[in-house]
């Protein structure tokens, strides 16, 4: 597969190795919050997604407001995982939707999520949630999803079309090896998803090559194991993920992997982390940096429904 282009338009060579930083599940409770400030003060992380529908977004709306520089996106939300600490969506209460379980929150599977949900009822609150936070003060740089409900057929040019029309960069990846792989789709529906990502490159949308993350079920030897993920990024833009914590009575009762979340956190304050990425030579960057290459909406917009509607 050729080079990102991505890393041309940004002033770097096709071998480069870039990495977004990027913390999840920021207002999910108090204690993401919390750690993202002190993640944020320390300089290691680059970016964040906030989760719009859950009880402690308003803080994390607060705290970007005092930080308008912060590189912070929202992490659409269309799954509420957690068996007893629940939320349900902004739009609507009606089961018709596909979006509530017989609890009246969102379902806790990715899987139910994408079975259940109408396209144009996840539209609906995924509008919806950047609305509020833009009316909470965010200026959003990005948009992820949560679980990667978004990813599916059916949801996806949805999420593009909204990303688009905000200048927003998606959390999306070209269609490598890897992606296929990730991906475990029948050879049609991968067709299908290697079209359309082929086609949002040559629209212009900066997409990214590799995802990675720090696990939720390994809490121990965390540096050692940031250290070598940092060590094997190859060439492109790569979307790192960790989901940071502190340790309170409130996360350990939401979430059995509590000391992964606080491992992720003590690890990303590490001086040693610092430096090892620095002698490394991966080069750091934000959603902002993206931001500033997404193309024209108007055009954008119609050319991609131009091309959906005679594949």
């Amino acid at each position: 597969m050729p080079p990102n282009p991505v890393l041309r338009k940004l002033g770097f060579s096709d071998a480069d190795r870039l990495v977004i930083i990027h913390t999840d599940d920021i207002g999910m409770c108090q204690a993401s919050v919390q750690a993202f400030a002190d993640l944020y003060d320390f300089g290691l992380i680059s970016s964040g997604a906030v989760m719009v529908p859950c009880p402690w977004f308003y803080e994390a709306a607060r705290f970007a407001r005092q930080h308008p520089q912060a590189d912070l996106g929202v992490h659409l939300t269309l799954t509420c995982e957690w068996q007893t600490y629940r939320w349900p969506p902004l739009s609507t209460r009606d089961p018709a939707s596909g979006l509530i379980d017989e609890e009246g929150c969102f379902y806790r599977s990715t899987a139910q999520a994408r079975q259940y949900g109408r396209p144009e009822a996840v539209q609906a609150e995924i509008e919806a949630q950047v609305e509020r936070a833009v009316r909470a003060g965010l200026a959003p740089t990005h948009a992820d999803t949560h679980m990667g409900v978004l990813a599916a057929e059916a949801f996806l040019p949805g999420y593009v079309r909204l990303a688009v029309a905000r200048r927003l960069p998606a959390m999306l990846f070209r269609w490598n090896e890897g992606a296929e792989r990730a991906a475990h789709l029948p050879p049609e529906a991968a067709q299908r998803a290697a079209f359309f990502m082929n086609l949002l490159e040559e629209l212009g949308l900066p997409l990214m090559d590799n995802l990675v993350g720090m696990p939720l079920d390994q809490p121990d030897h965390q540096l050692e194991l940031a250290k070598h993920l940092f060590s094997n990024l190859p060439p492109g833009i790569t979307h790192f993920i960790l989901h940071p914590s502190i340790d309170t009575p409130e996360l350990r009762a939401i979430t059995p992997d509590w000391p992964s979340r606080v491992a992720n956190y003590y690890t990303f304050l590490s001086e040693e982390l610092r430096d090892h990425i620095r002698s490394i030579g991966v080069q750091v960057i934000g959603y902002r940096a993206l931001q500033n290459l997404m193309p024209d909406p108007a055009s954008t917009l119609a050319a991609l429904d131009a091309i959906l509607a005679n594949p």
